[in-house]
């Protein structure tokens, strides 16, 4: 689960592009922190601490404690603006979480016993439709990933949301339908068988039209 992590900050007075240019001379990244009560608030970041987490993987699912001068302001980033050309982060947009705060983040999905797959070790392939699943959770129990076990899995067995065991706490954001997270298929299936989360909540919707 995940804890808050402490990121130093610093509040800045000084707004606008003109504001922004002076902070990355400095070589901090803007930012802003909003949400809750409080007016929002902005603030500069260190670019290789900024840069380090982003590289975890998880950036954007990740609790933070911001300290700025001995404040500290407990938020989660919602928006990471790049640089189109050098790929480095240029802003990032944090909100603030309140105490028993629920959010909504995307969690990895990861497989598990892919060797005890009658179905894959027959040859078959896992398509898989969402490598992240949305769920709403609370700030405090946020999953690293999403598990998923792959034990006894044949060819043509459907891996749908309802037979995942998710954490505590955390709901799908998808509601209305038991949507469809990855799929055994044949070999010679394989090729028509990627279908894109879109796709499949697509395909998905139109069922359950056609059965109403």
């Amino acid at each position: 689960m995940s804890e808050a992590i402490e990121l130093k900050a610093w509040t800045r007075a000084r707004t606008g592009k003109g504001g922004a240019r002076a902070v990355r001379r400095e070589g901090r990244i803007p930012g802003i922190v909003y949400g809750g009560k409080d007016e929002p608030l902005n603030i500069s970041l260190e670019k290789k601490e900024v840069s380090k987490q982003i590289q975890t993987g998880h950036f954007q699912s990740t609790v933070y404690m911001l300290d700025m001068d001995g404040t500290k302001v407990r938020a989660i980033p919602r928006d990471v603006q790049v640089d189109p050309v050098r790929d480095f982060p240029i802003h990032v947009d944090f909100l603030r979480l309140a105490k028993n705060a629920e959010i909504d983040v995307d969690v990895p999905v990861h497989f598990l016993n892919e060797g005890a797959s009658p179905g894959l070790k027959r040859g078959g392939v896992l398509n898989v439709v969402r490598h992240e699943i949305s769920l709403r959770c609370p700030a405090d129990r946020i999953p690293d990933s999403i598990q998923i076990d792959l034990t006894g899995t044949e060819i043509g067995d459907s891996i749908h949301i309802s037979s995942v065991t998710l954490p505590e706490g955390a709901v799908p954001t998808i509601s209305d339908r038991d949507f469809t997270v990855a799929t055994i298929v044949g070999r010679g299936a394989e090729e028509s068988a990627g279908a894109t989360a879109e796709e499949q909540d697509e395909a998905e919707e139109a069922a359950e039209e056609s059965k109403e």
